[in-house]
């Protein structure tokens, strides 16, 4: 075999599971290129990375995209073009997952263009790819020369019946209580992201251990590759590179110079506008102090000419502009706003606010503000799913909105990006758990979170936001969630974790840890890091402030709506939901759809019908009440089964010339011979009933196929002695006629049915 078409191999056992890792036998013109299976799920995860920088960069271009290919699953990609196009949903959380984990892990100031891309080429139902993709990237990357400080994992863990799980099965997920992704370095922890029913932090941090130890075991197994690979190809050989980090000399120049400045700036009266309006005037002064402006405002003498730019002395002001902050936070204890570190915002928050909605709230948090609304729906409005790995359609979902306007900028106005996508779906997991089921509560649930002010955690300001809306509109959520973002800011054995982070505190700190929850425990968390690695004993310093935080925040929520309201918003539909078996479904649905689409032409309604567990779940949705009683009495008639013994007021809906057919009830019809119309003879069935009346009657027998007869005898008092005589006088004269005209049941001219047998009068 040509030495190209050698793969080089790793096996990695951990956690009860299998992970196999390849190299060297695809994409070899990429820079790096790794195959990983588990089970029968395979992704091929590419890394290039380009050996110059384009002219004019200034910032790290790293893309990562991670999709999924239908082929993979033996599918057809859904809609009219036959090939996967946009990245859905999942495909671009999965790719902030990988992106979170490595961009930290690149020098400062890096800006060479890496691009990584994950594609999963055989899916296994059971076995997930995601974090196959995330444990690519980290491989690739380690066959490259490329400046990446790993390696790094990704894990899922979850847990059944007390016991935690790796890498769990989508069979076990279901059963789970943890859903959490963990990513991380040999000796720290890097990314996390989960949701999960309520768990103390606690369970928390020791899901964070079982994912570390089993993230330590990929790691090894990832370095043993790249030594293979080593002996089998050669030394990867480091790439040159150069950064544009400003000259720590120049930073400790200007450091000196603003110093006094900055502070001073920092101690006033805290307001996004004038703070960063002042931070600009102080850096304008000074840049007019390095470098003349002439009149025309450009460039003039440089006094820092021979070994510093104008651009230098800019990013090297906002390096010591970020030293003065965290010196004053680790050395004070003060932050810009002049709040303790665990200290949250003023809040306040109204319901009820848009008076169309079917619910709605405004949160407000500080400088940031969220104006959520909620719409309820039916079965018809749920989010459909295509997925390689998921075909379950969601009844309830966030989507979530970052115009401009929100930071004050005006800009081009795009429909949601991977950010928005990513804060959407975080504050969705966060109020998921807390939802009602689908036999409590059958509506669709659409919130809707338009952030309008921007300082801080605009996702968790939508968690807070939509608890309350979904209180207004009254759907029944077992308990309020809220959420908060915590910061830290560390140098060395110096560590301040901060609580309900400012924008400007998430961009010099070094950690945004996001936890959501009820006052019994956690529901989600994210956590993105901008140092190497993040220490237990921070982390839990950062859960139990968080902890603090969200009971708080929980408080001053409470003083605005505390549970569901009891009734829905007037123009909310209303739902009624009926349990079938699902052998009856095809009857109310009819040939074609015929029934179903008279039934709520007639009645006014919706009707949604699924089937599940061999059960069929018929939701009413109606404007009116009346409508919908019509409905789910028409759909109880049908998926009735009468016995012999019930009675019924039924209407006559047609005559014949032996009886009469009647409606017992929607859905149900039976025939009621005129000779159970009467103890005595009845000449005509047009004698006793008319079309449109209503008469009681007894059902007497089920014949085969479903076929019902009915009497009204039960219902007439006892024929007197004459009359008994006559009926029998009656009998007698047939009988020796042998069956005559008159003989309506018999073989003669006068059995209108056809059939054998005697009248029994």
């Amino acid at each position: 075999m040509p030495h190209s078409m050698n793969a080089i191999t790793q096996t990695i056992e951990v956690g009860g599971k299998t992970i196999h890792i390849e190299t060297g036998r695809l994409a070899k013109q990429a820079t790096g290129s790794v195959v990983v299976r588990m089970g029968d799920t395979m992704v091929l995860t590419t890394v290039v990375v380009a050996d110059g920088v384009r002219e004019g960069q200034s910032f790290f271009p790293l893309t990562v995209d991670y999709r999924e290919k239908y082929s993979a699953a033996g599918k057809f990609p859904g809609g009219f073009l036959k090939r996967e196009n946009r990245p859905s949903d999942k495909e671009v959380l999965t790719s902030r997952v990988i992106d979170r984990t490595i961009r930290p892990l690149f020098p400062d100031g890096f800006i060479n263009e890496v691009q990584i891309i994950t594609g999963v080429y055989s899916a296994d139902f059971e076995i997930d790819a995601d974090m196959l993709g995330g444990v690519g990237a980290s491989a690739a990357l380690s066959v490259t020369g490329a400046p990446f400080d790993g390696p790094t994992a990704h894990v899922r863990v979850g847990r059944v019946d007390g016991e935690f799980v790796l890498f769990p099965t989508k069979s076990e997920r279901a059963e789970s209580d943890f859903d959490l992704v963990v990513a991380g370095k040999e000796d720290a922890l890097v990314m996390v992201e989960g949701e999960m029913d309520e768990v103390s932090e606690a369970d928390m941090m020791d899901a964070f251990d079982f994912a570390h130890n089993a993230i330590k075991t990929i790691i090894a197994g990832i370095k043993e590759l790249r030594a293979k690979y080593e002996a089998d190809r050669g030394v990867i050989e480091p790439m040159e590179y150069t950064t544009t980090a400003p000259d720590p000399a120049l930073v400790a120049d200007i450091y000196g110079r603003v110093k006094d400045a900055v502070e001073a700036h920092l101690r006033k009266p805290y307001a996004k506008a004038t703070f960063y309006g002042g931070i600009r005037d102080i850096r304008t002064d000074l840049l007019n102090t390095l470098f003349e402006i002439n009149e025309d405002g450009e460039q003039g003498v440089e006094l820092y000419k021979d070994t510093y730019s104008y651009g230098d002395a800019k990013k090297a002001f906002s390096k010591a502009e970020s030293q003065v902050m965290r010196e004053m936070i680790l050395g004070e204890g003060r932050r810009l706003d002049g709040r303790a570190t665990d200290e949250v915002r003023d809040i306040w928050s109204e319901i009820g606010y848009l008076p169309k909605a079917h619910g709605s709230a405004i949160f407000t948090r500080g400088e940031t503000q969220s104006l959520v609304s909620v719409t309820l729906g039916t079965g018809r409005d749920v989010q459909a799913v295509d997925q390689v790995f998921d075909t379950q359609d969601k009844r309830f979902y966030l989507h979530y909105n970052f115009p401009p306007f929100s930071t004050g900028e005006a800009k081009f106005l795009r429909g949601p990006g991977r950010r928005e996508i990513g804060h959407g779906y975080l504050a969705e997991r966060a109020l998921k758990p807390m939802l009602p089921t689908e036999e409590e509560f059958p509506y669709t649930v659409r919130v809707l979170s338009d952030i309008l002010e921007s300082n801080g955690s605009s996702s968790m300001a939508s968690v807070c936001g939509g608890s309350l809306a979904l209180m207004d509109a009254g759907v029944p959520i077992k308990k309020p969630v809220a959420g908060i973002a915590m910061g830290l800011i560390a140098d060395g054995d110096r560590v301040a974790v901060l609580s309900d982070i400012l924008g400007t505190e998430d961009h010099l700190g070094d950690m945004d840890f996001k936890v959501t929850g009820t006052e019994d425990g956690i529901t989600a968390c994210q956590m993105d890091i901008k140092i190497d690695g993040l220490q237990r004993s921070t982390m839990e310093t950062a859960l139990s402030q968080a902890k603090q935080g969200r009971d708080h925040i929980l408080g001053e929520m409470a003083k605005t709506i505390d549970e569901a309201r009891g009734d829905l918003a007037p123009n909310a539909p209303r739902l009624f939901q009926i349990v079938i078996d699902a052998e009856f479904i095809g009857e109310i649905i009819g040939p074609g759809g015929k029934n179903i689409r008279g039934l709520q032409a007639e009645t006014g309604t919706k009707i949604d019908i699924a089937e599940e567990n061999g059960k069929g779940y018929v939701t009413i949705a109606a404007e009116e009440g009346p409508g919908a009683e019509k409905a789910i009495e028409v759909i109880k008639g049908i998926v009735s089964v009468p016995e012999v013994g019930d009675r019924y007021d039924a209407k006559v809906i047609n005559m014949l010339p032996f009886g009469a057919i009647l409606e017992l009830m929607p859905g149900k019809e039976a025939l009621l011979h005129v000779s159970e119309m009467a103890h005595g003879y009845v000449n005509s069935p047009e004698d006793i009933v008319q079309i449109g009346d209503r008469i009681e009657v007894e059902l007497i027998e089920v014949r085969d196929g479903g076929k019902l007869r009915v009497s009204h005898k039960p219902f007439l008092p006892e024929p007197t002695e004459e009359e008994k005589a006559a009926m029998r006088e009656r009998r007698e004269r047939r009988d020796s006629r042998g069956g005559g005209r008159g003989d309506r049941r018999g073989g003669g001219r006068g059995d209108r049915r056809g059939g054998g047998g005697r009248r029994r009068d």
